[in-house]
Formats: C-alpha cells, sequence, structure tokens
C-alpha cells in the first residue's frame, strides 16, 4: 500500500487547479502564460550561466583555483581554516555543482569526520553561491547595477567560512 507522502503532490496539485476553477480563472491559459515567462527568463539568463560555467572551468583546469589557494592559505592558518578548504571557500560564490564537487574532493581525501571535513560541511551549509544568484535573480529582471549587493554577499560568505571553522571547535573540539 502506498504511503501518504505520496499523494501530497498530487493533492496540491488538484487543489490549485480545484481553486482556480471556482475563481473562474482560466486554468491552462494561466499555466501557459506562466510556463512562457518561464522560458523567456530561463532564456534571457542562459548567457549569463554560460559564462559562469565557463570561468569556473576554466578557473579550475588552469591551476588558478589552487594558485589561488596557496596563497591564500597562511591568511586561511591565522583563521584557523584548514588548508584543504580553502579552494571550497573560492569556488561556493561561484558554482554550486563545483563546489559539491571541491567538497566531494575534501571527503575523499580527508575523511567527513576529520577537521577539514567538518569545516566543509559546515561552509558548504552555511555559504551562498553569491555570484550564480546575482546572476539569475537579478539577470532574470533586468538588474544591471546590484550596489550594495555583491560587496554584503561576499562579507556574509567569508563571515561563513571564517566562523564554519569556529563552529566545528566548539562543538567538536577538533
Amino acid at each position: 500500500m502506498a504511503d501518504f507522502s505520496s499523494y501530497v503532490v498530487p493533492a496540491v496539485m488538484l487543489c490549485i487547479v480545484l481553486f482556480g476553477f471556482l475563481r473562474s480563472v482560466p486554468v491552462f491559459d494561466t499555466f501557459l502564460t506562466g510556463a512562457r515567462e518561464g522560458l523567456e527568463s530561463s532564456v534571457s539568463i542562459l548567457p549569463t550561466l554560460v559564462g559562469l560555467v565557463m570561468a569556473v572551468t576554466m578557473l579550475n583546469a588552469s591551476g588558478a583555483l589552487d594558485l589561488l589557494s596557496s596563497f591564500f592559505a597562511p591568511a586561511a592558518h591565522l583563521l584557523g581554516l584548514p588548508h584543504q578548504v580553502i579552494p571550497l571557500a573560492l569556488i561556493k560564490p561561484v558554482s554550486g555543482s563545483g563546489s559539491t564537487a571541491v567538497l566531494t574532493q575534501i571527503y575523499k581525501n580527508c575523511g567527513p569526520d576529520s577537521f577539514a571535513g567538518r569545516v566543509a560541511s559546515v561552509m558548504a551549509g552555511s555559504t551562498e553561491t553569491t555570484f550564480y544568484a546575482v546572476a539569475v535573480y537579478y539577470g532574470s529582471v533586468g538588474i544591471k547595477k546590484t550596489r550594495h549587493t555583491i560587496p554584503s554577499a561576499v562579507a556574509g560568505d567569508l563571515t561563513a567560512c571564517i566562523f564554519s571553522a569556529l563552529t566545528v571547535h566548539l562543538f567538536f573540539g577538533d
């Protein structure tokens, strides 16, 4: 017998359609309009997304990520961050999938229960794909000037990186 949870999504969809019919909303036409607008938004932000993916791939393949990691290693050491998480801190604001690959590599090399693995886990969960989010959300509505968004978001990511090591120290004593 099927679990109750397998009926939740169809029940919600049915409720939405019934609500629309009760309100005399042309449900199918409204759905098509929304789908068309979603597709137009996707097409409009596609060049930005391709640029971000290409930049991350080039950064990683060229060895620049390793070079940047070694450059920031002394500062990370002063902040209590293990050197293994520096690539994650650098790639996370740009690419979610790239940061997942780096996180997986940290788990593979250090182990998920190591200090570096725990710091990487906290960091991955508490930082944002800042540049990706700004590109997608601002690009979809045509905003060109981000003003204080990027500096504020990067400051938040930096704070999360620093506090990820502190949090692991406090909770696990590593």
